[in-house]
C-alpha cells in the first residue's frame, strides 16, 4: 500500500501520449537524476487517426508549460491561428444563416447583464457582434496578434488549427530530447498484475518486461489497458449525440497565397455537419454524420457538393476521402487501480467544438497535479479524478447537444429527431427551462474551472435565436446605460483591431521568416 510512485509508463503515442508525457515530465523534472521516470511505449505499426486538428486556447499554456517555442510549433506542426467557430446553416439552413462562437469573453461580461439590453435590437445586430469584436476579425481573415507580439501572448484570445500527426512527432522529439522521456518502440503483448490486481509490468515483444507504478492508457479506440484488460464498460451516448461516422479529406488551396481562415467553419448538412479548417498548405475538411440517417454514398455526395464551389469539379474527382467510424461515448470510469485512460481510450464524442484535444490537456494536467505519492493515496486520487471527469464529460455532452436542439431545421428527420425530449439530457432540459427567464451565468455550474464557461453557452444560445423573457423586476437590476457603454467600447475596439491586425496568412508567413519574439 505504501509503494511509491516513481515510474510512469504511457502506452501509446500520438497527441494523447506525447502531450501527457510532456506535461508530466516537465512538471516532475524527468530530465534530472532524482525526477520522476516517464517511459512511453509506442507501437511501430499503429498510426494516429489524425483528425483532431482544432484546439482550445488552453493549448498555448500547455505548450508553454512544457517548454515549447511557439515559433517552432508553427514551423513543425503546420499550425495556424484559430479564433473560434463559425456555425453556418445550423438554425434555418438558409445561405445567410450563421453565427460565431468566438474565444473572447464579451466586453463587460462580469460587470453587468448584456443579454436584456441587446435583445430589443436582435433583429439588427447579432449578440456576438454586439458584445465581441472577434467575429469581425474572423470574417476578414485577420490574425489575433502582430509579429511583434511575444510568443503565446495575443491581442485577441486564440487557439490553434494544426496537423495532428505532425504535432505527435514534434512533441516526441521535444519530450525525448529535452524532457527526459524514454521512448520504447515495441508491441505490448500482455499485461501482468500483482495480487491486488494492480498492473505490475507489461510484456513487450522485443524489450521483455517493462515495470511501472502508474500506467497511462493512450492506445486510442483499442483502449488496451482500461477497456480490454480491466473490462471497464463503455457508456454509449448515441441516443443523445447521433453522429457515429466521419469522412475526412485534405483539400489543396487553389493558390499558394490563398487566404487562411481564422476560425473553424462548421456547416450543417442533412444528417450532420462539415468542418472546414485552414492550415498553411491545405484545408482539413470532413463530414461528421449519423449513419442511421444517411448512407456513406450520400454523405460522400454532400461533402463533394460542399467542396465544389471552392475547388471546382475536376479537382473534386481527384480527392481521396477517408472513412472513420466511432462510437460516441466514454468509459464508465477513467482511472482504475493504477491505470488511467487519456484521449480516445477514455472516450470520444464527436469533432464538434474541438473537445477531444482539450480533454487530453485537462487529463494530463490533473494527473500531473495530483500524481499520487503511493498506492494508498492512489485510491483517493482515482476517485476524485473519476468524479471530476464524469462531470466534465457530462457537461461537454450537454454543450454539444445544445447546438442541435436549438435548430429550427425541418428538412430532415435528423434535425427533427435531435429536438425530441427523450434525446436531451435532463440537466440540459433544466438549464433551458431556467434560461427562459434568466441568461446563463457562472452560478449555473458547480465547478470553478468549467470546460465551457457560461459566456460560451450565451454565444450558442443567442446565436441560434434563443429568447430569454424579461422579468417584471429586470429593470431593477439591469442598467441598460452600462451595457450600452460596453457595446460602444466593443464597436470602437472592433474598428481599431480591424485596421491594425494582419491577415492570418500574412502573420504566419512572417513567423516562418522571422519568428516570434520571446517573452
Amino acid at each position: 500500500m505504501n509503494k511509491s510512485v516513481k515510474k510512469v509508463v504511457i502506452v501509446g503515442g500520438g497527441s494523447a501520449g506525447w502531450l501527457t508525457a510532456g506535461v508530466i515530465a516537465a512538471e516532475h523534472k524527468s530530465n534530472t537524476s532524482d525526477g520522476l521516470k516517464v517511459t512511453l511505449i509506442e507501437s511501430p505499426d499503429v498510426k494516429p487517426i489524425g483528425v483532431g486538428e482544432g484546439t482550445w486556447p488552453t493549448m498555448r499554456e500547455t505548450l508553454d508549460k512544457i517548454g515549447v517555442s511557439e515559433t517552432d510549433f508553427f514551423k513543425h506542426c503546420e499550425a495556424s491561428f484559430k479564433q473560434g467557430a463559425k456555425f453556418a446553416q445550423w438554425v434555418t439552413g438558409k445561405p445567410d444563416d450563421f453565427y460565431y462562437h468566438p474565444l473572447v469573453i464579451p466586453k463587460g461580461y462580469t460587470k453587468t447583464d448584456l443579454v436584456y439590453p441587446w435583445q430589443p435590437h436582435s433583429d439588427k445586430i447579432s449578440f456576438g457582434d454586439t458584445v465581441c469584436y472577434q467575429g469581425h476579425l474572423c470574417e476578414r481573415g485577420l490574425a489575433p496578434k502582430q509579429i511583434t507580439t511575444p510568443e503565446y501572448a495575443g491581442v485577441a484570445n486564440y487557439a490553434y488549427h494544426l496537423n495532428a500527426p505532425k504535432l505527435g512527432e514534434f512533441l516526441k522529439e521535444h519530450c525525448t530530447r529535452n524532457l527526459g522521456v524514454e521512448l520504447v518502440v515495441d508491441h505490448v503483448e500482455s499485461i501482468n498484475t500483482d495480487d491486488e490486481d494492480y498492473i505490475e509490468s507489461l510484456s513487450t515483444r522485443n524489450n521483455g518486461l517493462l515495470t511501472g507504478d502508474l500506467f497511462i492508457d493512450c492506445t486510442g479506440l483499442k483502449s488496451l489497458l482500461l477497456g480490454k484488460h480491466y473490462q471497464i464498460p463503455f457508456v454509449e451516448k448515441k441516443s443523445i449525440l447521433f453522429n457515429d461516422s466521419a469522412l475526412a479529406v485534405q483539400v489543396p488551396y487553389p493558390e499558394k497565397d490563398s487566404p487562411i481562415t481564422s476560425h473553424t467553419v462548421s456547416t450543417a448538412q442533412s444528417a450532420g455537419w462539415i468542418w472546414d479548417i485552414g492550415l498553411p498548405t491545405r484545408r482539413g475538411v470532413g463530414y461528421a454524420f449519423a449513419g442511421d440517417y444517411i448512407s456513406d454514398e450520400d454523405a460522400d455526395k454532400e461533402l463533394r457538393a460542399y467542396l465544389e464551389p471552392s475547388i471546382g469539379k475536376s479537382a473534386i474527382d481527384k480527392l481521396e476521402l477517408r472513412k472513420i467510424a466511432f462510437k460516441p461515448g466514454h468509459r464508465e470510469k477513467f482511472w482504475h487501480k493504477n491505470c488511467v485512460a487519456v484521449g480516445m481510450s477514455a472516450g470520444f464524442l464527436e469533432p464538434l467544438e474541438a473537445s477531444a484535444l482539450v480533454l487530453i490537456e485537462l487529463a494530463a494536467a490533473k494527473i500531473s497535479q495530483e500524481l499520487p505519492a503511493n498506492r494508498a493515496v492512489m485510491k483517493i486520487t482515482s476517485k476524485r479524478y473519476n468524479d471530476l471527469f464524469l462531470y466534465r464529460w457530462d457537461r461537454i455532452i450537454d454543450f454539444l447537444k445544445l447546438h442541435y436542439i436549438l435548430s429550427q431545421r425541418e428538412d430532415s428527420d435528423y434535425w427533427i429527431d435531435n429536438r425530441k425530449t427523450e434525446t436531451i439530457p435532463e440537466n440540459l432540459q433544466q438549464l433551458l427551462a431556467l434560461w427562459k427567464y434568466q441568461p446563463p451565468n457562472s452560478h449555473d455550474f458547480s465547478h470553478i474551472n468549467e470546460v465551457f464557461p457560461s459566456a460560451s453557452w450565451q454565444y450558442i444560445l443567442y446565436g441560434m435565436g434563443f429568447k430569454t423573457q424579461p422579468r417584471e423586476t429586470t429593470s431593477r437590476f439591469v442598467d441598460d446605460s452600462v451595457a450600452h457603454r460596453y457595446f460602444e467600447e466593443n464597436r470602437v475596439m472592433t474598428n481599431k483591431l480591424i485596421s491594425a491586425l494582419p491577415t492570418n496568412r500574412e502573420l504566419i508567413d512572417k513567423i516562418y521568416q522571422y519568428g516570434m519574439q520571446k517573452v
